[in-house]
């Protein structure tokens, strides 16, 4: 099963996306139709409502006067949480009843409008935020669902804004077209990403990636991707373990193979062995076989380790799983703060990448061209350790 979050401000066109969405099979939760339905009349959720706002919250039916309770919370944050303090748990617990009840190949979708605000991100596959520009999300609201240009402003201005929910986005949707143009993007996405992602987690294997090379220029969103990433991994081990960003994708400035690198510092290779079966539900999967068990450390030594990778096609990703204090532990902390503070390495490994990706056209090969250049980088990072006093850092 792949656990999709989806959200996007009010008037993006979140619920089209949901609809389509289904449309191609996939399995909606709606936390908005959740919500009404754990304050339905007779139910815990409305009483609470009421012991906390009066029964001047509810018709003369007893059902839930939504506008009058909106008058109390809307303009009111302590009222506002209050009442999200409520429903917000309420609308959860229901929302897990139902992914237990879903097909287990299913690409279950969780359409929840607060997502980023809540906090949730981390808990699922992948998160999907449906943009639109602004004046037109104005316009929507208007002509859609009757609020005055006021009252619409008001409304946006009380979410997210884009950039935070950029932030926890792993696909960003454009809705500044028309519908066909925005069900093309969707049925491109679950195409080529959703499906072979669920079929991935699902029988707990790594997506495949060719061995074609191609280095980037530097990206300054891949921090924010890792930051993701490491969110989502600590959310499935829980504890106390640290994960870090390293590898080229972690230096400013250093252009890279589009792969991010992780690491999960471990007390042993057991707690590793023990972690795998979370990792993988997560969508990390372990690569099996001598080559992942080990890397290579300086002359004559092998670094061991256990290496995953990623059940998402659209993202590569290397995590490696290392004792914490362990020379490969180390290294790749020291490798990656040593080009971090120090321009001159940087860039004399960048143009070692330009020359090496010229004379090599795939990854393995390009791999194979840098070991001269990882024991030269030892011995200099080494030196610069011990000139600085540098200590081990995960951040």
């Amino acid at each position: 099963m792949l656990k999709v979050g989806l959200t996007g401000g009010i008037g993006a066109g979140k619920s089209a996306v949901a609809k389509r969405l289904v449309a191609n099979g996939a399995v909606l939760i709606d936390s908005d139709v959740l919500a009404r339905e754990v304050v339905a009349a007779g139910t815990p959720g409305l009483a609470a409502v009421v012991d906390a706002f009066g029964a001047g919250v509810l018709t003369p039916a007893g059902d839930l006067d939504r506008p009058a309770l909106g008058a109390k919370v809307f303009g009111d944050d302590e009222a506002r949480r209050k009442l999200e303090q409520i429903i917000h748990p309420r609308v959860r617990s229901r929302a897990v009843e139902l992914a237990h009840a879903a097909p287990p190949d299913a690409i279950l979708v969780n359409d929840v409008p607060l997502l980023v605000e809540t906090g949730q991100a981390p808990s699922y596959h992948l998160v999907l935020v449906v943009e639109a520009d602004h004046e037109l999300r104005l316009r929507r609201l208007e002509e859609t669902r009757g609020m005055t240009a006021d009252q619409a402003a008001a409304r946006i201005a009380a979410q997210a804004d884009d950039q935070q929910r950029r932030a926890a986005a792993d696909v960003v949707l454009e809705n500044n077209g028309t519908l066909d143009d925005l069900h093309t993007q969707v049925d491109r996405l679950v195409r080529d990403r959703l499906r072979p992602f669920e079929e991935h987690v699902r029988s707990g294997t790594a997506a495949r990636f060719g061995p074609e090379l191609h280095i980037a220029e530097p990206d300054p969103t891949w921090p924010a991707q890792a930051a993701r990433l490491i969110a989502r991994i600590r959310h499935a081990i829980g504890g106390d373990l640290t994960v870090a960003h390293i590898g080229s994708t972690a230096v400013p400035g250093l252009p890279a193979k589009d792969i991010i690198d992780l690491m999960l510092a471990v007390p042993t290779l057991d707690e590793a062995d023990a972690l795998a079966d979370r990792l993988g539900r997560a969508g990390f999967p372990q690569r099996l076989g001598d080559w992942a068990d080990n890397a290579r450390g300086l002359p004559g030594q092998t670094w061991p380790k256990r290496l995953h990778g990623t059940a998402d096609p659209g993202r590569p990703v290397n995590l490696h799983v290392r004792v914490a204090g362990s020379p490969g532990w180390r290294f790749a902390l020291l490798m990656r703060d040593h080009l971090r503070a120090v321009p001159a390495a940087r860039d004399e490994y960048a143009a070692a990448k330009a020359a090496w990706a010229t004379q090599h056209a795939d990854r393995y090969a390009y791999g194979e061209a840098k070991e001269p250049w990882f024991d030269a980088e030892a011995r200099a990072a080494d030196d610069w350790a011990e000139e600085t006093g540098w200590r081990p850092s995960t951040s």
